[in-house]
C-alpha cells in the first residue's frame, strides 16, 4: 500500500499508482505553464498559490475517474489543469470577499498586493482556463459552464443567506454543494469524459464527486472546530473568528431554537459576539468541541461520504474503484 499525493490517498495497485503520480506530475507542470505571461508581475501572482502547493484533491480525482477509460488519452491532464485553475481562481476571489490574511501558509494575494491585483489575477486564471477548455471541445466546454454557474450560485446563497422560512442547515448544504461539490464534480465528469468513458460510469462518478466534494468540505468544517494546528494545518477556530458560521455552528443554533437549553443559548450569545478576543474565542471553541453539536457535523460528514461510496456500486471492480472507496475513508479520517 502506497500513499498517494498530499491527500493521503491509500493505492494498493502499483500500476495505478504509476498512472496517478505521472498524472498529477504532469498537472504540476500544466499548471506551471498555464500560469505564465509575458508580463513578469503577473506570473508571479498568478503563481503565487501554484506554487504555495494544496492537495490538489481535483486533480487526483480526475486521474482516477480517466482509470474507467483510457488514462492516456490527451485531454485526461488538460481536463484536471482546468479543473485546477477554475480551483485556485476562486480562492483569490474567496479571500478578498473574506478578507482572509493567509492562504496555504503564505501570505494571501490581497494582503501581498492589494483587492485589485487578487481579482484580477484570479480572472486571469479563469482566462487560461477558458484557452485550454477551448481545444478540449464543446462539451467541455459546457460542463464547465454549467459547473460555473453552479458555484458562482452557491457562493451568492451564501453572501445573501437563507430566506425567511429556509432552514439554515439546509441552505447552508445547499450552499456547500454548489461552492464546493460542483466543481468536484466537474472532476469526476471530466476525467471520465476526456477518456472516453461510457456514458453511464460518467454519471456515477460525477453523483460520486458532487457527494464527496460536499464531505470533504464538511469534514473542514469539523476540523476547524476538532483538531489543533498540528493536525490540521491551520489555526483552529479560524471560521469561528472570522464570524463564519460553519455545519457545526448551525446545529448549535438549531438545537438552542428548538429546545432553549439555557447553555445552548449562552454558547450561542458568546459565537455572536466578538471572537476576535482570545479568551472569548479559547471559551467558543472549547464550548463547542465539547456540545453535540460537533458530533452531529460528523455525522453529517460520514453520511454524505457514504453515499458517495454506494454510488459507485455500479462501477466495475478495479483498482480504481477500490481508490475512489478508500478515499471515502480519506474524507471521514479527517472529521475523526
Amino acid at each position: 500500500m502506497t500513499v498517494v499525493g498530499p491527500f493521503g490517498l491509500s493505492v494498493r495497485d502499483q500500476a495505478l499508482e504509476a498512472d496517478v503520480k505521472a498524472g498529477l506530475a504532469a498537472v504540476e507542470e500544466g499548471l506551471v505553464e498555464a500560469t505564465k505571461s509575458g508580463v513578469p508581475f503577473i506570473t508571479e501572482a498568478a503563481q503565487h498559490l501554484v506554487r504555495a502547493g494544496g492537495k490538489r484533491f481535483r486533480p487526483l480525482l480526475v486521474m482516477l475517474a480517466s482509470q474507467f477509460g483510457d488514462p492516456y488519452a490527451p485531454g485526461v491532464v488538460p481536463s484536471a489543469v482546468v479543473v485546477e485553475l477554475t480551483h485556485l481562481a476562486t480562492l483569490y476571489h474567496d479571500d478578498v470577499m473574506d478578507e482572509a490574511e493567509v492562504r496555504r501558509g503564505v501570505p494571501s494575494a490581497n494582503v501581498r498586493w492589494g483587492n485589485s491585483v487578487a481579482v484580477l489575477t484570479g480572472d486571469f486564471l479563469f482566462a487560461q482556463a477558458s484557452h485550454i477548455l477551448a481545444d478540449l471541445g464543446p462539451e467541455a466546454v459546457r460542463i464547465q459552464a454549467e459547473a460555473f454557474e453552479r458555484l458562482v450560485t452557491g457562493q451568492i446563497l451564501e453572501t445573501a443567506g437563507p430566506q425567511e422560512g429556509d432552514d439554515p442547515v439546509t441552505h447552508y448544504l445547499d450552499v456547500i454543494a454548489g461552492k464546493t461539490g460542483s466543481l468536484i464534480a466537474v472532476a469526476g465528469r471530466l476525467g471520465a469524459t476526456m477518456a472516453g468513458a461510457d456514458e453511464g460510469v460518467v454519471d456515477v462518478l460525477t453523483q460520486y464527486g458532487e457527494r464527496i466534494g460536499t464531505a470533504f468540505q464538511l469534514a473542514d468544517d469539523v476540523l476547524d472546530i476538532a483538531s489543533d494546528s498540528h493536525e490540521s494545518g491551520k489555526t483552529p477556530g479560524t471560521d469561528l473568528r472570522e464570524g463564519i458560521a460553519t455545519l457545526p455552528v448551525l446545529h448549535l443554533r438549531a438545537r438552542a431554537a428548538r429546545d432553549g437549553a439555557p447553555e445552548d443559548l449562552a454558547l450561542c450569545a458568546l459565537l455572536d459576539g466578538d471572537l476576535t478576543d482570545d479568551a472569548r474565542h479559547a471559551e467558543a471553541l472549547a464550548g463547542l468541541r465539547a456540545h453535540p453539536a460537533l458530533e452531529e457535523a460528523r455525522r453529517d460528514t460520514v453520511r454524505y461520504a457514504d453515499e458517495a461510496r454506494r454510488l459507485l456500486a455500479p462501477l466495475p471492480d478495479c483498482a480504481a474503484k477500490e481508490a475512489l472507496s478508500s478515499l471515502c475513508d480519506s474524507v471521514v479520517h479527517r472529521a475523526g
